[in-house]
């Protein structure tokens, strides 16, 4: 099965010459890295990954981490989301004004070190989603779609991954910390460093009642605050008496404010197929 696959996007990384790729540590922009280490020549072959308040410190570290293992240089490019109004305000299209900032920031990279494109991670299924206008600024960018291009979606993906041994192959998805605030809750430096802070103190708190959960979100809300897990952790907590209220009242101690609830973890809806 994998071979298939392989084949189409081997041949459309190899048709790009050379490429720097938006890359985030995700299994997504680690297959098309790989990918390209496969099919271009040493030195065609650049990972940019943007730092910038709304990465994890922890997502920075296991970036570099694979980058390293596939032998290929990470440039890190720091970006200045935060002072684009359109991305501060959180009106509902905030990820065009990220995507605008972060993939100017890298082509203007690829542009100085003789790169001929820029790629993303977004696969096939990345199109069938609801509300994506991350997707609008990387068209507006001219940003080249390899696992798109090459029909593959999200299972191919992994299948890939597994395939290549890449040590994300099982890696949930981890969006930006922005992801996490509300639409309408204004972005600011503050709430992006408390959800990073309360994702870690939750980790800690569950992982002390033997619950790891492979989906932890922490969201601030309009008003109060929501924490969610995946299924099977969301009934664990729920079968410990008094968890979950441990959980609220640590995130309030750490400047949390108003009504919190654990509940379970949704990913996000794709529209159905045409």
């Amino acid at each position: 099965m994998a071979t298939g696959i392989e084949e189409r996007l081997l041949a459309e990384v190899r048709a790009l010459g050379s490429v720097a790729i938006a890359f985030s540590g995700g299994v997504d922009s680690a297959v098309v890295l790989a990918a390209a280490v496969r099919a271009l020549p040493a030195g065609r072959v650049l990972a940019a990954i943007a730092d910038s308040p709304s990465l994890a410190r922890a997502e920075l570290v296991a970036a570099r981490g694979i980058a390293a293992g596939l032998g290929v240089e990470l440039a890190e490019v720091s970006t200045a989301e935060l002072a684009v109004p359109g991305y501060r305000d959180n009106a509902g299209d905030r990820c065009y004004f990220c995507k605008q900032a972060v993939l100017g920031a890298i082509g203007g990279l690829a542009l100085r070190r003789g790169f001929a494109h820029v790629a993303t991670g977004t696969h096939a299924d990345d199109h069938r989603a609801l509300h994506r206008p991350g997707l609008r600024a990387a068209r507006e960018l001219r940003v080249v779609e390899p696992l798109a291009g090459a029909g593959l979606g999200k299972h191919d993906v992994r299948a890939l991954a597994a395939a290549w041994s890449l040590p994300v192959a099982d890696k949930p998805s981890t969006p930006c910390l922005a992801s996490r605030i509300s639409v309408g809750v204004p972005v600011s430096l503050g709430r992006l460093g408390l959800v990073e802070r309360a994702e870690i103190a939750v980790g800690a708190r569950l992982a002390e009642a033997g619950i790891r959960p492979r989906d932890l979100r922490v969201r601030l809300l309009g008003r109060g605050f929501r924490v969610e897990v995946d299924g099977p952790s969301h009934t664990a907590v729920e079968a410990r008496p008094g968890l979950a209220a441990a959980v609220v009242g640590e995130l309030t101690g750490l400047g949390l404010s108003g009504p919190g609830v654990v509940a379970a973890y949704r990913a996000p809806a794709l529209a159905p197929p045409p």
